[in-house]
């Protein structure tokens, strides 16, 4: 009897210490997949009701990572057991709207080429696109933003903002708008221009922001500001002007405003929004006597443009025009006769660019609607794009053309591109070789030098 009592007490005690000597395996956890897959191409039907957007939660915001569980490893030393810790995920910095990384411009959500870049003030520059002989511009595709806008009876013009660059020839240079002295507002902006009308010149010097803008009408001139005739057979004086913007950021600093600041509104992701439609040729009119058609080239991931059917060069670097996101806007437009003497058969055009209306977003050959918005009239509060519950639309880091429409019934999206050489060589072939000069500066009869 004792002998089997003995025996049985070296049986649990051997049992007892099996588990000190083998450790339990872990169960390995296999993560979901997280890709979802590409919808097929559609057809783009613009809707009536804006869509929402993307969630609170933007496509930037880092995976989760899992949370390691440490495995028991049975040992029979004193000796400590290091703490198991997480390699933290980096967060990105965001880039916009309201908060810029130190060094990143807030036209382009890139870094400043250079420190004479980041240390100079944003300057405007307004160029003629008609009539036709006026083009091709000089140094248009070196502005980070540019605004297209109609002026009067269908005619745009550009209000090109430079800042990464510093052309030695931008031009033509034209006069100055209504709608130029929200742009100066929203961007903290110097602003060159070659003349006006008297009435928008009387708001321009009564303003708080007249030494930010140069003209000769002001009496910049060739040496002191750049402001620089170039004459040529069968072009018009009005079409003569160019600009060296390094002469205007030299005044501006004797002037002592040439201050970096900094505008808020564009936000940047490389990575395009959820949800895009795609959209490969967008084509806006202006009552049919300026058209617009941006193609998106996959190639160089850039959207390229054609004016009035034909590409759209830049002589100062033979490029075709270019930009790396196409906005759309649509904002009201209103005549502005009360600026005028009485009976006079000339009125301004005002751009009412505040409060918000709805906006198309074009970036990597996909489609976004939504909405513009400005804030408020404070300096540097600047144009904004959103989705309807207030999430901002990520634009790509790089160069921005914004195109202003009284409303959407002029602009078409659609996914297929024309051919539009075959359509410029038709239209070479059955162009007259007479060339018809525009007489007089324009079709305004105010004062527009």
């Amino acid at each position: 009897m004792r002998r089997f009592l003995a025996f049985l007490s070296f049986v649990v005690v051997l049992a007892a210490a099996i588990p000190a000597v083998y450790g339990c395996p872990v169960e390995q956890v296999q993560l979901p997949g997280t890709n979802t897959p590409s919808p097929e191409p559609r057809t783009i039907e613009l809707a009536t009701n804006t869509p929402a957007g993307p969630s609170a939660t933007l496509s930037s915001s880092p995976t989760p990572t899992l949370t390691p569980t440490a495995s028991f490893t049975p040992t029979n030393t004193a000796t400590a057991t290091p703490t198991a810790t997480d390699t933290p995920s980096p967060t990105p910095t965001p880039i916009g709207p309201f908060s810029y990384p130190e060094g990143v411009s807030p036209l382009t959500g890139l870094p400043y080429p250079s420190d004479e870049a980041m240390n100079r003030r944003t300057l405007i520059v307004k160029i003629s696109n008609f009539p036709p002989l006026v083009r091709p511009q000089s140094a248009v595709n070196l502005a980070d933003v540019v605004y297209e806008y109609e002026v009067e009876g269908g005619v745009t013009r550009f209000a090109a903002l430079y800042r990464n660059n510093a052309p030695t020839h931008v031009g033509s240079i034209r006069s100055a708008r209504l709608f130029d002295l929200e742009l100066i507002q929203m961007y903290n902006a110097l602003f060159a221009y070659s003349g006006t009308s008297e009435p928008i010149q009387k708001l321009i010097l009564s303003a708080d922001f007249v030494y930010q803008t140069f003209s000769p009408l002001k009496g910049d001139n060739c040496e002191d500001a750049g402001f620089c005739r170039f004459p040529k057979d069968g072009l018009a004086f009005e079409h003569t002007l160019f600009l060296d913007t390094n002469k205007v950021w030299e005044k501006a600093t004797a002037r002592n405003v040439n201050t970096p600041l900094r505008a808020r509104g564009f936000a940047f992701n490389a990575t395009p929004d959820a949800n895009g439609q795609i959209a490969n040729d967008i084509f806006i009119d202006w009552y049919g006597q300026t058209s617009a058609r941006w193609q998106y080239n996959p190639t160089s991931g850039h959207y390229l443009r054609y004016t009035d059917d034909v590409p759209h060069f830049d002589s100062n670097d033979g490029q075709q025009l270019w930009t790396d996101n196409l906005i759309v806007i649509e904002v009201p437009h209103n005549e502005r006769p009360d600026l005028f003497p009485e009976g006079a058969s000339y009125a301004s055009q005002e751009i009412a660019l505040w409060d918000q209306g709805r906006a198309y977003l074009f970036r990597d050959g996909q489609f976004y609607q939504g909405y513009w918005l400005r804030k408020d009239k404070e300096p540097g509060s600047a144009l904004q794009i959103i989705y309807g519950n207030n999430v901002p639309m990520m634009m790509k880091p790089g160069r921005t053309w914004v195109a202003v429409v009284r409303w959407f019934g002029d602009v078409v999206v659609s996914e297929t591109k024309p051919n539009m050489e075959a359509t410029a060589t038709v239209i070479a072939l059955s162009a007259t070789p007479t060339l018809t000069i525009t007489p007089g500066p324009s079709p305004t009869p105010a004062p527009d030098l």
